[in-house]
Order: structure tokens, then sequence, then C-alpha cells
């Protein structure tokens, strides 16, 4: 199984960050969001949350809502590269969230999205060997390269331009994008945003 390293998802942290900086007015850039992630965390499914382990770290980019989105309820496009840091399952990819107001403050925002990881999909080994059960010990099978994201923030505006976010998040193929295997993952942790323009 190749996986790609922390440099390579650092690289393209990098290059999100490169796009934010080079001037959100040209790029459509609204927000820039960084967190620490807890990794493979019991939540929706939690048989295999005792496999992989260590802290990720986010970089997500949102966009201004286009037009064109207008009629969802004007979600915002984003762009996100999560790199764990203990060389476990990374992903990177893009989606959709949504920002729903609850007081002056608080808001919730559900997103869904589509991302690409470099983690197990199957089994490398044959069934019952005694390397594929060594496998399965430490590996999430996610059974499809490619995976939807569905997540959910709690956001509470700071002062200026800045925010917190409690958030999660679930990677599944969902046995659309994939067949077989469908263990899921699931993520949790703090994320920190500033808004361009204000």
């Amino acid at each position: 199984m190749v996986r790609l390293g922390v440099k390579d998802w650092a690289g393209m942290g990098a290059a999100l960050a490169a796009l934010a900086a080079a001037g959100p007015a040209h790029a459509g850039v609204a927000e820039a969001r960084f967190g620490v992630m807890a990794h493979n965390i019991c939540a929706t499914y939690c048989d295999n949350s005792n496999k992989e382990d260590g802290p990720a770290v986010e970089l997500q980019l949102s966009f201004d809502t286009p037009g064109l989105l207008a009629w969802a309820g004007a979600p915002q496009p984003y762009a996100i590269a999560s790199v764990n840091l203990s060389g476990d399952t990374s992903f990177a990819g893009v989606g959709l969230e949504w920002r729903w107001d609850l007081s002056q403050n608080w808001s919730i925002e559900p997103g869904v999205g589509y991302v690409a990881h470099d983690g197990a999909t199957n089994l490398p080994f044959a069934s019952g060997s005694p390397q594929a059960a060594a496998f399965t010990e430490e590996n999430v099978l996610l059974g499809s390269r490619d995976l939807f994201r569905l997540s959910l923030g709690v956001t509470r505006e700071l002062a200026g331009p800045w925010q917190a976010q409690l958030f999660f998040s679930h990677l599944s193929h969902g046995q659309i994008l994939g067949k077989g295997r469908n263990q899921g993952m699931d993520q949790v942790g703090i994320r920190f945003g500033y808004r361009f323009g204000d």
C-alpha cells in the first residue's frame, strides 16, 4: 500500500495557504480554518475505533457562495486537507457547508463533501492468513479510495474576524462510491477560523 508522507500532505496544506495569501478578493476565499482533530474516535461506529490513532491537523479554505447555489440555501464551497501526524489515514477534498445562526454569536454548520485518502481500502493479503489478521488489527479498511465526508460544526464568534469551532466529521463510501468493505472513520476536534474582509 502506498501512503503519502507528511511532507506530501504538508505541501498540499501549504498550497491551500498560499491560495488564501495570494489574495482573497481574487480567489474568492471567505475564511481559513485550522484545527487539531482526534482521529478515528468511537462515535457512529465503534468496532474499529481501536485502530489508527494520533492527532490530525486540518486546513480548510471556505469560499464565497456563488449565486448558482442560492437555491440550495447558499452553502459555502470548501477545500480541505487533513494530515494524520502518526502516518495513518490522511485525506483531501472539497465540499459544501451551510451556516445556520442559533443566536448572535453562535451558529451550527452542517456539511457534505467528497475526499480522497491514502489509507487502507481492502486486505492486501489472503483472507484468513496471519498477515491479514495483523493488518486488520492496525488498519481501518475503508473500501474505496473515494469517500463521502459528512460534517457538523458548532461555531462561536470571537473578537474581530476570529471564530472557534467544535467540529465532527465522518468518512464513508456509503456503498455508493464503493462496494464491500466500508468500516468508516470519525474525527472530532477544535478548529479556529479567520474571516477575510472583516
